[in-house]
């Protein structure tokens, strides 16, 4: 069922109107069960009825076990995701976009997070598409205007003695997912092991910011983010 609903959620990202997003989950239920669960977030942003009809789709696959799906202010969607990562919590990530949410690729992460320990720990699975993928990637300094799935590995646990396992499932699962990852990244989720950031980060337009920098900040006083070196 868990390799279904994946399937549904991608079939249905290909016709999303702008005004709307969707969010999958892998995730371990909260009752103590360990069962292995995916939700589907979902945000409409027009008017209620066109989001009402929009979300019918989703609403009408199933059955799940819990459908919150309804009306909440903007505030609250902004926050409801804040208690799945408690303060104190230890956490390893990695994340990098697909090139295509394919079967193979959706049924390796379903089976990379059968393995995963911690019930702390999720897969996500962004999808970004809409008016900001159609802004050319030379108008701005962010080079992430792309249609497509940005997967998001959280690994999360509360005791240093979980650290080994925590960090090595994080390892494993995105090594798992090497042959469908393509090489853009969100800039948000770069590591450290990022050979080097600002080229990732800003791709072609690198050469630009560059330049600025030189004119404005010569001596690369903001430095704390990734970093644009002056020429």
């Amino acid at each position: 069922m868990r390799l279904d609903v994946l399937k549904f959620f991608r079939d249905t990202c290909a016709h999303l109107p702008d005004e709307m997003m969707l969010v999958a989950g892998l995730q371990t239920a909260p009752d103590g069960s360990n069962a292995k669960l995916v939700a589907v977030v979902a945000a409409h942003s027009g008017p209620r009825s066109d989001g009402e009809a929009a979300l019918g789709p989703l609403k009408a696959f199933g059955p799940p076990v819990m459908d919150a799906l309804g009306p909440i202010p903007y505030c609250a969607l902004n926050n409801m995701l804040d208690p799945a990562f408690p303060k104190g919590a230890l956490n390893y990530w990695k994340a990098q976009f697909l090139t295509d949410l394919s079967d193979e690729a959706i049924r390796t992460l379903v089976t990379s997070f059968e393995a995963c320990p911690s019930p702390m720990s999720h897969i996500i699975i962004e999808h970004l598409h809409g008016a900001a993928s159609r802004v050319p990637v030379a108008n701005t300094a962010c080079t992430l205007r792309t249609t497509g799935f940005n997967v998001v590995i959280i690994s999360q646990w509360t005791s240093a003695d979980e650290t080994a396992g925590g960090v090595a499932w994080a390892r494993d699962t995105f090594s798992a997912l090497t042959p469908y990852l393509a090489p853009t990244r969100y800039v948000n989720y770069l590591e450290d092991d990022a050979v080097d950031p600002a080229a990732v980060a800003y791709g072609p337009n690198l050469r630009r910011l560059r330049e600025l920098k030189t004119k404005w900040d010569p001596d690369n006083f903001f430095r704390q983010n990734v970093n644009i070196l002056p020429q």
